[in-house]
C-alpha cells in the first residue's frame, strides 16, 4: 500500500506543471499553411577573444644580446627584427614582442621569465589586453 502512495506521488510530479517557474526561454516555431513546423535560425552574437600584447620591460642589467636571443627563440622573429624591437625596448622602456590570445600571451610571458630566472637576469615581461 505504501508503494501506490510513492507512485500515485511520483506521477503527479511528473504531470503536475511546478508552481513559480520561470516563462519558457524557448522560441515557439511557427507552423506554415501546410501544417510543418517552420524553424527560423537566431544568430548568436559571440565576441571574438580578446587579444593580448606581450612587453617586455627594460632594465639597466640584462644583457641586450639576451633580449635580442630571447626574442627570436620565444616570439620567433628574424635577427633584425629582434634587434629592432631590443632597440625599442631600450629606448622606450618597453617593446611590443608579438600578440597572441590570452592564454598564448600568458605562456610566452611564463617563458621568458623562466628563462631569464635560469640565466640570471631581472627581465621582465607582461602582458596586456590589445585595446582598438
Amino acid at each position: 500500500m505504501q508503494c501506490f502512495e510513492v507512485t500515485d506521488r511520483m506521477e503527479a510530479m511528473a504531470t503536475k506543471k511546478p508552481e513559480n517557474q520561470p516563462p519558457n526561454p524557448v522560441r515557439v516555431p511557427d507552423r506554415d499553411e501546410g501544417g510543418s513546423v517552420v524553424l527560423e535560425r537566431v544568430p548568436l552574437k559571440v565576441k571574438p577573444p580578446g587579444l593580448y600584447q606581450v612587453v617586455m620591460l627594460n632594465d639597466d642589467y640584462t644583457p641586450m644580446e639576451f633580449v635580442v636571443v630571447v626574442i627570436q627563440e620565444f616570439f620567433g622573429k628574424d635577427l633584425e627584427a629582434a634587434t629592432a624591437i631590443m632597440l625599442k625596448i631600450h629606448l622606450d622602456g618597453k617593446g611590443v614582442c608579438g600578440v597572441y590570445s590570452k592564454d598564448v600571451a600568458a605562456t610566452k610571458v611564463d617563458q621568458v621569465q623562466d628563462a631569464a630566472h635560469k640565466a640570471g637576469h631581472p627581465l621582465q615581461c607582461v602582458s596586456e589586453p590589445v585595446e582598438f
